[in-house]
């Protein structure tokens, strides 16, 4: 499996990266962690007719901006986005006109499904559970290629992602806040709630993601970050746009 970072950044573009998208290249598909701009960087991975599904954690604009330039692409392949209930009705007023070129004008088939909480079969197996922020959001738990990938984006802290992080080989999260920063109006993690939440979880690897771009303005506060956590927790990773790791 390949795990391939198209943008890293919360909230806005900027130097250090565009907003937030991950890509799961495994034996038999494609599987996308969030729509912000990143997605742009789609078609230069997703170079075989293997299935493709978009999994979006909640719609604040910087994970599905991306959606607008679904245009810029000529796959041959059906396009699946799953999201939370809503999903349908949200993204058939935002990816239409006025604002872009609605999913019917593709040249490609694009199909929404909406997923509760619990387990799904889809085919490979996606847990999902709502996590603790300022707008509903799911975190989801896939088992595929016999690996646990976990991804939790946006959230404070709260039980669900350790239960969808629990003993997972990747768990990527977010690293929105500096260390000793706590809103609960507008609730994230810092990279230290990062690496309790990866040692309570016992998972193997994590990944810090979604930085937000008024705090982390270079990638030398990434690193920074990166040794906070890493003095709780020795396995992690700091992504920046354009990583690429084998699992």
């Amino acid at each position: 499996m390949k795990i391939r970072f198209l943008g890293t950044n919360g909230w806005y573009d900027t130097e250090t990266g565009n907003t937030v998208c991950t890509l799961l290249e495994t034996d038999n598909y494609f599987i996308i962690l969030d729509a912000g701009n990143g997605l742009h960087k789609m078609d230069q991975c997703i170079t075989s007719k293997k299935p493709i599904y978009i999994f979006l954690s909640h719609f604040h604009l910087d994970h599905i901006v991306g959606l607008h330039i679904l245009n810029k692409f000529n796959f041959d392949q059906k396009v699946n986005i799953y999201g939370q209930i809503g999903t349908k009705d949200l993204l058939g007023k935002i990816i239409n006109e006025p604002y872009t070129v609605s999913f019917d004008k593709l040249s490609f088939k694009v199909k929404i499904y909406e997923l509760s909480e619990g387990v799904h079969n889809i085919p490979f197996l996606v847990k999902c559970l709502f996590l603790y922020h300022s707008s509903e959001c799911l975190g989801f738990r896939f088992e595929i290629d016999n690996k646990i990938i976990t991804y939790c984006s946006d959230t404070g802290v709260c039980k669900n992602i350790v239960n969808l992080a629990k003993n997972a080989d990747i768990f990527i999260t977010e690293a929105s806040l500096k260390v000793g920063q706590h809103d609960d109006s507008w609730p994230h993690l810092s990279p230290t709630d990062a690496a309790e939440l990866a040692k309570k979880a016992n998972v193997k690897t994590l990944i810090l993601t979604h930085f937000n771009a008024d705090l982390y303005r270079s990638l030398k506060d990434r690193e920074e970050a990166r040794l906070y956590a890493k003095k709780i927790f020795d396995n992690v990773i700091v992504a920046n746009d354009n990583l690429q790791i084998e699992v």
